[in-house]
């Protein structure tokens, strides 16, 4: 990316204040240069020669990068509240949501360029086409807003895609089950053409839970709440 105001504009979207500030995919160090102040900052790449040039631009911080797989980084080795910020690599963002929901009683925030169509899809509502697993997952624990639309001529090479930047705030229902709701929640977008009486079969659900009307719904049907309130029904069954 070689747009600077657009580069601010996401270092600015930010917290400010204790804990980790973790960087994922610094590249060239297009936003890691507005972020070095932070004593907190560590940043993850897997090109080596990536790390190697901001090591030799900035010999006076080379301990914050690292040459890590940030999906393989156990982020409970780091400080909290834990912020995530970077221009997420297109290819693997999916998996980086997934890595923040698996840890989202520590990151507290998420600030992130990724492609245009996956922050929608993060971001749309009940009964959207493109509403679909992440939608879910994310906003059951992140309040999320888009902030801004990135056209492809800000890149060199200007990629065949648009990108777009989100903010992800953690909001305050941390005791939900995460694990139940990730498997409900895929269960039901695995066959989303299916009513969840069918989709979720897989789950074992009493015949005296499933009889009930959501049951008679599609999963893109449901809001965020309608699986909150699924998933509770369907942890007391399994209970009892």
């Amino acid at each position: 990316m070689k747009d600077e105001t657009i580069a601010l504009d996401i270092v600015a979207a930010i917290g400010k204040g204790s804990g980790s500030l973790l960087e994922v995919g610094p590249g060239m160090g297009v936003l890691t240069q507005h972020l070095l102040q932070n004593d907190q900052l560590m940043t993850f790449d897997l090109d080596g020669a990536s790390i190697d040039y901001l090591k030799e631009k900035y010999p006076d911080h080379v301990e914050k990068f690292q040459l890590k797989d940030f999906l393989k980084e156990n982020l409970m080795e780091y400080q909290t509240p834990i912020r995530v910020i970077g221009n997420f690599p297109y290819n693997i963002s999916s998996q980086i949501f997934f890595q923040v929901y698996a840890h989202h009683d520590r990151v507290e925030e998420v600030v992130c360029m990724i492609q245009k169509e996956v922050a929608e899809r993060i971001v749309s509502k009940h009964g959207n086409k493109v509403y679909g697993i992440l939608s879910v997952l994310l906003q059951t624990f992140y309040d999320i807003e888009y902030l801004f639309s990135v056209d492809p001529v800000v890149f060199d090479p200007p990629p065949k895609v648009n990108s777009a930047v989100i903010k992800l705030v953690r909001n305050n229902r941390l005791d939900f089950d995460a694990k139940t709701l990730k498997r409900v929640v895929k269960a039901g977008f695995g066959k989303r053409r299916k009513t969840l009486r069918n989709a979720l079969k897989e789950l074992n659900l009493p015949d005296t839970l499933t009889a009930q009307e959501v049951f008679n719904k599609r999963a893109e049907q449901l809001s965020v709440q309608d699986f909150i309130d699924l998933t509770a029904k369907i942890e007391k069954a399994w209970k009892k």
